[in-house]
């Protein structure tokens, strides 16, 4: 046999390697395969619509609620238009909004489309927006003289920050 090699020691290794890697190589295509179910990608509806998410495919889809678009059934239902710069997606859901919830503020939905394209919503994330700051941290903050404002960039002096 010509393609092994001639050192004893250098043999082992191959075999060493030959044996592990198709083990390894099964051991991680198990993992995927199980874990392909609770896979969820992040979406805005522009990005739903160009990737083509197929109905029943649970994703999260993320953008802001539009405004003048919520509307609560009789029967439960939730109905609003989640919206990005260029697109939008009806979603509906039913349960318990959190207290973040309303038209224009962010969301992120976890859910699936339906055969007519409406987004049927199982979990729904409201997000603050990005200046948002604790009430403990702004009080603190304020004590120690280190308060520099809602939002705003700190100011630092020739030496930068400490």
């Amino acid at each position: 046999m010509a393609w092994l090699p001639k050192s004893r020691t250098a043999r082992r290794r191959l075999t060493v390697v030959a044996a592990v890697a198709p083990v390894l190589v099964l051991a991680v295509g198990l993992a995927l395969f199980g874990l392909r179910s609770s896979i969820s990608y992040f979406y805005t509806p522009a990005q739903a619509r160009a990737a083509g998410v197929a109905a029943g495919q649970s994703i999260q889809l993320g953008g802001l609620v539009a405004k003048g678009s919520v509307v609560k059934a009789s029967d439960g239902a939730i109905r609003f238009v989640v919206a990005d710069r260029t697109a939008a997606a009806p979603v509906v859901y039913r349960g318990d909004l959190p207290d973040l919830f309303r038209e224009g503020q962010g969301v992120v939905a976890t859910g699936a489309f339906d055969g007519n394209g409406v987004f049927i919503a199982t979990t729904i994330l409201a997000k603050h927006d990005e200046r948002y700051t604790p009430r403990e941290l702004t009080r603190a903050l304020k004590a120690q003289g280190e308060w520099h404002g809602n939002g705003a960039a700190p100011s630092y002096g020739a030496g930068g920050p400490t």
